[in-house]
Order: C-alpha cells, then sequence, then structure tokens
C-alpha cells in the first residue's frame, strides 16, 4: 500500500508540474500574440517642432550677434511662440516623410499618417510631404499616391518637396500635389516602366533538365524565367507595359496639364532647374527652407510619423535594395 501511495503522490506532482507549466507556455504565448500584434500595427507619433526651431535660433543668435541684435531677435522670437503656444487657433503645417523602396513599402505607414492627419486636421491646414524614392513596383506606388489624394479629398493644402530624388513611382505621388518643389539638384521625372527577368531555359536544356508549367488562360503567363519564351510572350508583355506606361500618362496629364507629355514621358529624368523648365515641378527650394518659411510666417509645425516595426525578411529585403543602391 505505501508503494502505491508513493506512486500516486509522485503522479499527482507530475499532474501539478505539468499543469503549471503549461499555463506558464500559454501566458507566453499570449504574450507573444500581443507583442506580434503591436510589431504587426507599429506606432504614430505626433510631435509639434516650432518650439525646436526657437530654441535653435536662440542658441546660433546669442553666439553669432551682439547683446542688443539678440534682445531684438529675442523678444520678436518670443512674440511669435506665445502665438504658436495657442496651436489649435493658428494654420497648421503637417509634415511627412516617405522614403520609398522597390515596393514602396512605406505605403501603409503612409496610410495611417494620412488617416490620422485626415481626423484632426481643418480648413486653412497644410501637409508638407518629403518624398525620397527612386520607384518601383506599380500597384504600391499607385497606392501611395491614392492616400495623397485623400488629403485634397479633405480640402487640405498638400505641398510635396523633393530634396534628392522622385523618380518613375516617386514622381507618379509627387505629381498628385497642389504644389511641386525641388532642390536644385533632385532627381525628377522617369515616366516610363519597365520590366525585366532572367532566363534560365537553356541552361536547363544543356544539363538535361525538363521544365513543365501548366496554365489556363491564353495570357495567364507570358515571360517565364524557366520555360522558353516566345515572340507573342514578348509582344503581349509589351503590350501590358505599354498599357500601364498609358494610364502613367494620362495619371500625369491630369495631375499637371501644363506638361508637354510627349517630350517628358520618354522615360529620361532631370534635375531640379531641367525639371522647372519642363513644368515637371512649381518651384526650386528644400524642404528644410519651406519648413523654415513656414515657422516665421506664424504656423504651428507638427511632424507626424508611423513606425511601421520591420520583419527579419523585410529588413533583409531592405538591406540588399540598399546594398545594390536601389535606395
Amino acid at each position: 500500500m505505501s508503494w502505491l501511495a508513493l506512486w500516486g503522490l509522485f503522479g499527482l506532482k507530475l499532474l501539478t508540474f505539468l499543469l503549471l507549466v503549461g499555463a506558464f507556455f500559454l501566458m507566453m504565448l499570449g504574450a507573444l500574440g500581443k507583442a506580434k500584434q503591436r510589431l504587426k500595427e507599429g506606432q504614430l507619433t505626433l510631435k509639434q517642432i516650432s518650439e525646436n526651431l526657437a530654441e535653435q535660433n536662440l542658441a546660433l543668435w546669442k553666439e553669432t550677434i551682439d547683446k542688443k541684435a539678440f534682445k531684438l531677435k529675442k523678444k520678436a522670437l518670443k512674440t511669435l511662440q506665445k502665438q504658436t503656444k495657442n496651436a489649435e487657433k493658428l494654420p497648421k503645417l503637417y509634415i511627412l516623410n516617405f522614403e520609398g523602396d522597390l515596393q514602396a513599402s512605406g505605403a501603409d505607414s503612409l496610410a495611417k499618417e494620412v488617416t490620422a492627419i485626415v481626423e484632426i486636421a481643418e480648413p486653412g491646414d497644410e501637409v508638407l510631404v518629403k518624398i525620397e524614392s527612386p520607384g518601383g513596383v506599380v500597384h504600391g506606388y499607385g497606392y501611395a499616391a491614392s492616400q495623397l489624394l485623400r488629403l485634397k479629398e479633405k480640402g487640405l493644402k498638400l505641398t510635396v518637396s523633393v530634396d534628392k530624388i522622385a523618380a518613375s513611382g516617386g514622381y507618379l505621388m509627387a505629381v498628385v500635389a497642389d504644389q511641386l518643389l525641388a532642390a536644385p539638384f533632385a532627381i525628377i521625372g522617369s515616366i516610363g516602366v519597365v520590366a525585366q527577368l532572367p532566363n534560365f531555359n537553356r541552361f536547363l536544356k544543356e544539363k538535361g533538365v525538363d521544365f513543365e508549367q501548366v496554365t489556363a488562360g491564353e495570357h495567364k503567363r507570358t515571360l517565364s524565367l524557366f520555360g522558353e519564351n516566345t515572340e507573342a510572350g514578348r509582344e503581349k508583355m509589351k503590350e501590358q507595359l505599354e498599357g500601364i506606361h498609358d494610364q502613367f500618362k494620362q495619371f500625369i496629364r491630369r495631375a499637371r496639364p501644363q506638361v508637354n507629355l510627349d517630350e517628358i514621358a520618354t522615360g529620361d529624368h532631370w534635375l531640379g532647374e531641367e525639371a522647372l523648365r519642363l513644368s515637371l515641378v512649381d518651384e526650386l527650394k528644400t524642404s528644410d527652407a519651406y519648413i523654415l518659411d513656414a515657422f516665421h510666417a506664424g504656423r504651428a509645425l507638427f511632424q507626424i510619423h508611423h513606425e511601421q516595426k520591420k520583419g527579419l525578411g523585410q529588413r533583409f529585403h531592405l538591406s540588399l535594395a540598399k546594398a545594390f543602391g536601389f535606395r
């Protein structure tokens, strides 16, 4: 009886231990699930930056001008600060940053930033979007451009500034603006469409490897990585690219009717000064100069940013794109 009792006591302890371990793992899984959800959702921040500019100016003036001039500058700045403290009564400038990659992966964060602005902005407010992008996939940049259109539908003035590059899909986004600024040496344009892929068919044949592909629908697959491409497939792919290019051009025509499409829709790109001559942009000015002008005009400045946490795969893709000069 004592032997059976000992085994029974051991079994009870073992069951209790297993239940505790199971409960612990369930709690850990729940915590991981919540953490993953937070990572997926990211974080939205809204920060007033007028105060930072004021403090920076005071520090610079104190070191570079005489005391009398500094006192006058300080007094004028204090008056301006009193005005901007009542931010709810002032017209606001919301500042967004869009750094594009081949997949336009920042479009989801842009959508959340735009949603936040649409909810809180009032008539007379303005949005400045700083775009830096060499372009990428059509659907990704089309989605990003549609987010900027939401701001205009809200009745807000939309200004886009390009300090370095807005090409192809990046320019597709930029033309949505009511006012398009560019730095003198920013790269603008590249209104064209490209598709490219290697073909390993000859290599596979040399190695005695057959490639089988079954499709339903005449044009389900036009060009292939491993199959033998046909002239008909090439022609169909060319037709599809021409169709996308036509839509791209029509989008530009609606946004900037003043441009000569025959001259600019060639896939070429231009520096800022030439882009201004071609009416691709409205003014040569950097985003920093525009923000400073808004500050001295008494606008309340707000930086809004959604930080989208990136998974391991996405971080690897971005690192690879940067290594090959796509960012």
